[in-house]
């Protein structure tokens, strides 16, 4: 029994696999990790008011994912990625098709409600962003409060 414990423990520790916010999309050294940390580090940047920094941040995401979105694509969570980023640089139309084309693969997928939902807030489509909002209504999620109250006028959308 010690034995079979110690080579689940063995096996596990070699596979070395990490899952970042909730997704499912490589390992530690990826590109999708390195862009998600990217995002992260953006994030942090704007709350300060440091938008340049945020927007290079955001570019250097945007460019990593576009490169693993050709290695391994139709990756939601990398679709979701790429349409924040490139929200995040001010192209809507573009973004809103990766968001467009990740929900083709996962309908239900709560970021790309939420942030297509913010993008629809933002471009004067309030009827397109309810209907995100309603497909995260179900999930009783940070995602469908945070859309929520953008859509209410209760929080501005940073976009």
């Amino acid at each position: 029994m010690k034995k079979l414990i110690y080579i689940i423990i063995l096996t596990l520790s070699l596979t070395n696999t990490s899952f970042s916010a909730g997704t499912s999309s490589g390992s530690s050294d990826s590109g999708y990790t390195k862009a998600y940390n990217l995002i992260k580090a953006a994030k942090k940047y704007e709350k300060k008011g440091k938008t340049e920094k945020a927007q290079k941040k955001y570019a250097k995401a945007q460019k990593l994912l576009l490169k693993y979105n050709k290695e391994k694509p139709l990756q939601a969570d990398t679709l979701n990625y790429l349409g924040f980023t490139t929200r995040k640089l001010g192209d809507y139309k573009k973004g809103e098709e990766f968001y467009l084309e990740g929900l083709k693969i996962d309908p239900n997928h709560k970021g790309i409600n939420e942030y297509l939902g913010e993008l629809y807030v933002v471009t004067n489509r309030i009827d397109l962003a309810k209907e995100r909002l309603e497909v995260l209504k179900a999930c009783d999620c940070e995602e469908f409060k945070e859309l929520k109250e953008i859509i209410d006028g209760t929080k501005k959308s940073k976009y």
